[in-house]
């Protein structure tokens, strides 16, 4: 099984995502943005992080980088609902920066299960 960290600043969406991924058996972590991500990270490995990339402190974008120079092998699923103008180009800006796959809030579960088995799928 793997190991995801799930970043998001918003504790009921923390709260439903790892609800979502629990009967998944993977090992689940959590922060509430990227600096504390970070921390967490530096106690743990993970295979896959689930981020959102609006956040105070350290935003999700600038998180994955600097993991990325860390823990290179690390795949990343950036999640957002695109701020106040509910605009998908956080998303588009994520999947040129690093996520290997992106979700828009508010997604199904179903979605999200299928994003991270995809990203943990041998290759």
């Amino acid at each position: 099984m793997a190991t995801i960290l799930v970043i998001d600043d918003d504790e009921a969406m923390r709260r439903l995502i790892l609800r979502v991924l629990k009967p998944t058996g993977h090992t689940l972590l959590e922060a509430q943005d990227g600096a504390h991500g970070l921390q967490v990270l530096a106690r743990h490995d993970a295979d896959l992080v689930i981020t959102d990339l609006l956040m105070p402190r350290k935003e999700g974008i600038a998180t994955m980088r600097e993991i990325q120079a860390l823990k290179p092998k690390v795949k990343f699923l950036a999640i957002s609902a695109g701020g106040e103008l509910r605009s998908p180009k956080f998303l588009e800006v994520a999947k040129v920066m690093g996520a290997h796959e992106t979700l828009a809030k508010p997604f199904r579960p179903q979605a999200l299960r299928e994003a991270v088995e995809r990203l943990l799928r041998p290759e």
